[in-house]
């Protein structure tokens, strides 16, 4: 149920255009032929309903936390040395379902003063957007940071906004993408550090008993796992990630 309201949602925004252009278009017309047949034909409903499927990735990447996981995770793989593992199948269905996770609260928002009274008919598809687009600025600007959204309204040539509900999609969009893939290299970085320094210690120790034909990394490697493990490493990252969307 969860899923389908997440879906609902993801819909919504182009539900104005599908009422505008076809208010009482049928998405499925059957016309008579000569012969006494008939020939049936799609609306352009269902050619919003496919546009806006292929709209969706995209929403998921640049508009929730998805795009910082998927960097803090593959900044770690490369980290561990582990090549293609956990596999990017994996990587990706964590990061999609972690990504529920912390966005669950704000779809329950978008579904709640939104999507809910729109099936209700008790508001018109243009003012559940504005209500559903609630939530998600309020997310988007709690994560994006002040000298992106600058430098964007600069590059637009927009003056200086007075409220945050004054910035426009346009300008908070890019902004929140650019600052999410900064806080995702900056947990990256932070990462990234314990296994460096377990690798120059390894390729130090060998060098200094003479074996410069061995690979650092082979030796560093279960070490680096062994450190990951035995500080429950899966649970501090994930716990971390999620706190710092939650918070």
């Amino acid at each position: 149920m969860r899923l389908l309201r997440f879906l609902i949602l993801l819909l919504l925004p182009l539900l104005p255009l599908a009422v505008t252009a076809a208010p009482g278009l049928d998405a499925l017309t059957a016309t008579p032929n000569a012969d006494g047949g008939q020939t049936y034909s799609l609306s352009i409903q269902v050619l919003f309903l496919m546009t806006a499927l292929t709209l969706l990735p995209g929403g998921l990447l640049m508009m929730t936390s998805f795009a910082r996981i998927v960097i803090v995770l593959a900044i770690l793989r490369q980290a561990l040395g582990t090549q293609s593992t956990p596999s990017n199948q994996i990587m990706i269905g964590l990061a999609l379902f972690l990504t529920l996770f912390i966005m669950m609260p704000v779809f329950q928002q978008v579904y709640d003063q939104g999507v809910r009274p729109y099936m209700e008919e008790q508001v018109t598809a243009t003012q559940a957007l504005e209500r559903a687009a609630i939530p998600m600025r309020g997310f988007m600007m709690g994560q994006t940071r002040e000298s992106d959204l600058a430098l964007f309204a600069r590059i637009g040539n927009f003056a200086e906004f007075e409220t945050p509900e004054a910035v426009p999609f346009s300008v908070l969009l890019p902004a929140f993408a650019t600052s999410e893939l900064k806080t995702g290299f900056q947990i990256g970085f932070l990462i990234f550090i314990p296994f460096l320094i377990i690798d120059l210690v390894v390729a130090s120790v060998l060098m200094s008993m003479g074996m410069m034909m061995l690979s650092p990394l082979i030796i560093s490697l279960p070490f680096k796992i062994m450190l990951f493990v035995l500080i429950d490493g899966w649970a501090l990252l994930f716990g971390t990630l999620a706190s710092s969307f939650l918070a």
